[in-house]
């Protein structure tokens, strides 16, 4: 599985890349744990939390061809510097917020801006300009695989923090241990390794997006990852208030999301395998149906901590594993040259979904007094994904043949 990556540098490269997304990721994945604290601490009300939550979901993703572009034309380095000293500053002033605006502008706008730049799309971006091709598909599964292993370490940590310094010394030991990344940046970006020659033609960023939107397997590739922000999103955000209506202390909740992290290594690792093996857009038809058979089981099973865990472990699987095909269809169809920027538009795709899935999750439990009904969307719309990637053009893949 690793064989592409026996290079010294192209591994270090792959390592710090996935380093960087550690924090970004583990920082981010875990903000569902504050939603309780906040609402104890502000009497804001859940709903409201639910926007600020929601806002950030989507700056999340709409930042990401932003900053993208900025690093395709610029470089990667004065990008991530800037996302985790902005995510680092919107952690550690967020406890001293009070209001919905404060929050839409800590956690809505900072850190999901911060988290966001530094974050798939310019990672991914910067790592595929200075490995070479055989080794992307793998790669991108490690990259991706550092970010749920911070999803596996940031939940736990944080909640035994929130338990025992409460939830502002979690937020300031959050904003520490982000700057803690900075270091990795010089790794990714140093000056020794410059980028790989670009095969296509380089005809400007502008007349790249236009190019993509015409297309009809891009599209359809945005309208596939539009379902699974919408799906991650609202499990992020509610996942604790789900686990807090069915009797069930807040560490099933931590819990639950570390072992969704944990899963998705393996998964991560397994679909950056896969993408050099198999069309990714069979892979990723495969992901979206098993998710609707998911919550369709969780549905019937009884509420035990148990349940949650294994729920959390087959979902986690295929967490953040659809990244890897999805960046290699990207790539397949339009090459690296704007690889930073495109993914980044198909990423913003996803967290407009994000911002449904969180902001809905909200309002369904302060109308309904449950999550009934999103749990139903979201069967929905992981069939209809499976469905919409079918069709994706892609050739078929060429197997290259281990030397004698």
């Amino acid at each position: 599985m690793f064989r592409s990556l026996d290079s010294r540098d192209v591994l270090l490269t792959t390592l710090a890349a996935a380093g960087i997304l550690l924090v970004t990721m583990g920082a981010r994945q875990s903000m569902g744990l504050f939603v309780g604290p906040l609402n104890t601490a502000t009497g804001l009300g859940i709903a409201t939390i639910s926007l600020a939550m929601a806002v950030a979901q989507f700056v999340w993703g709409a930042v990401q061809p932003v900053a993208g572009a900025v690093a395709d034309r610029y470089g990667a380095r004065p990008v991530l510097v800037g996302a985790l000293l902005l995510l680092a500053l919107g952690s550690a002033i967020t406890p001293f917020i009070d209001s919905a605006f404060g929050l839409v502008l800590t956690i809505g706008l900072m850190t999901a801006m911060g988290s966001g730049a530094a974050s798939f799309s310019v990672l991914i971006g910067a790592a595929a300009q200075r490995i070479p091709l055989e080794a992307r598909g793998t790669a991108s599964g490690v990259i991706n695989a550092g970010g749920s292993f911070g999803q596996f370490l940031f939940a736990p940590i944080l909640q035994k923090l929130i338990q025992s310094v409460g939830w502002m010394g979690a937020m300031w030991a959050m904003a520490l241990m982000t700057l803690a990344a900075l270091p990795l940046i010089g790794r990714l970006t140093r000056a020794g390794a410059p980028p790989v020659a670009h095969a296509e033609a380089d005809h400007g960023v502008l007349r790249a997006i236009g190019d993509a939107l015409k297309d009809r397997s891009y599209r359809l590739l945005h309208l596939g990852f539009f379902t699974c922000g919408f799906h991650i999103a609202f499990l992020v955000t509610h996942l604790p208030g789900e686990v807090e209506l069915c009797g069930l202390p807040p560490t099933v909740a931590s819990w639950s999301l570390a072992i969704i992290g944990l899963a998705n290594i393996a998964g991560s690792l397994y679909a950056g395998a896969c993408v050099s093996r198999y069309r990714s857009k069979h892979i990723l038809a495969a992901m979206y149906a098993s998710r609707a058979l998911l919550v369709a089981a969780y549905l019937m099973a009884p509420r035990t901590e148990w349940t949650f865990y294994l729920f959390a472990a087959g979902l986690g699987f295929t967490w953040l594993a659809t990244v890897p095909p999805t960046a290699a269809i990207v790539g397949k169809l339009f090459g690296v040259r704007y690889l930073g920027t495109l993914f980044g538009l198909t990423l913003l795709s996803h967290q407009t979904g994000g911002f449904l899935g969180a902001w809905l999750g909200g309002l369904a439990l302060v109308e309904f007094g449950d999550f009934s009904w999103m749990w139903y969307a979201d069967i929905a719309l992981a069939g209809m994904a499976a469905l919409v990637n079918l069709p994706i053009r892609e050739a078929k893949v060429t197997r290259r043949l281990a030397p004698a």
